[in-house]
């Protein structure tokens, strides 16, 4: 995985002109947003991966994981949840050069909280930075590697430079991870397409 990230941040370096992400990706990232809970070491979400790994309801696939999302987006620390809640608001206004400040600060008071960097991740992305964005993520999947909403965005960033080989591989490990991803899916079959076109 490390050996990717690498090659990753290589390949941004030459290919930095953006894509603009449809926006099934970008909610994709973002997760949910409503009441919070707790964070990765919270000890209800290996039963919640495992019901999105077992079920075959869409509706319970659907709260599984509004419940992860719920989760990993609030700590046990007042001050972080206070700028993470201010880091999303500004984000859905559009700020993202105010949020991006608001989630400097939340992964410097709290460096473990994976959702701090993965929502920094998506801001860096929103702002056409890809490298940081990468940097971010391999952090979030450090602390947190589960987390579908990272992989995807790696999927995204790699999408958009153009390198579908190594978008389908991120996707594929965050579909392995969270089947019921749909647009992701989709987008899987999509490039899988695209690559078998390449190679006849």
């Amino acid at each position: 995985m490390r050996r990717a990230f690498a090659t990753g941040r290589a390949l941004l370096m030459r290919n930095p002109l953006p894509r603009a992400a449809p926006l099934w990706m970008v909610a994709t990232v973002l997760g949910g947003m409503g009441p919070a809970l707790a964070d990765q070491q919270d000890l209800r979400l290996e039963g919640l991966f495992a019901r999105l790994q077992a079920t075959s309801s869409r509706v319970e696939a659907q709260a599984a994981q509004q419940q992860i999302w719920q989760i990993w987006i609030e700590s046990d620390d007042g001050m972080a949840n206070r700028l993470m809640q201010g880091g999303i608001e500004a984000m859905a206004a559009r700020q993202n050069a105010l949020a991006l400040q608001f989630f400097d600060r939340l992964v410097e008071r709290a460096p473990d909280f994976a959702e701090g960097w993965n929502k920094r991740a998506t801001v860096h992305y929103l702002m056409d930075d890809y490298a940081a964005s990468v940097l971010d993520i391999e952090r979030t999947l450090e602390l947190e590697p589960r987390h579908f909403g990272a992989l995807s965005g790696l999927g995204m960033i790699y999408d958009a430079i153009g390198e579908p080989a190594a978008a389908l591989r991120s996707f594929e490990a965050a579909a392995a991870i969270n089947p019921h991803l749909d647009g992701t899916r989709q987008r899987i079959e999509a490039l899988r397409r695209e690559l078998r076109g390449s190679q006849t």
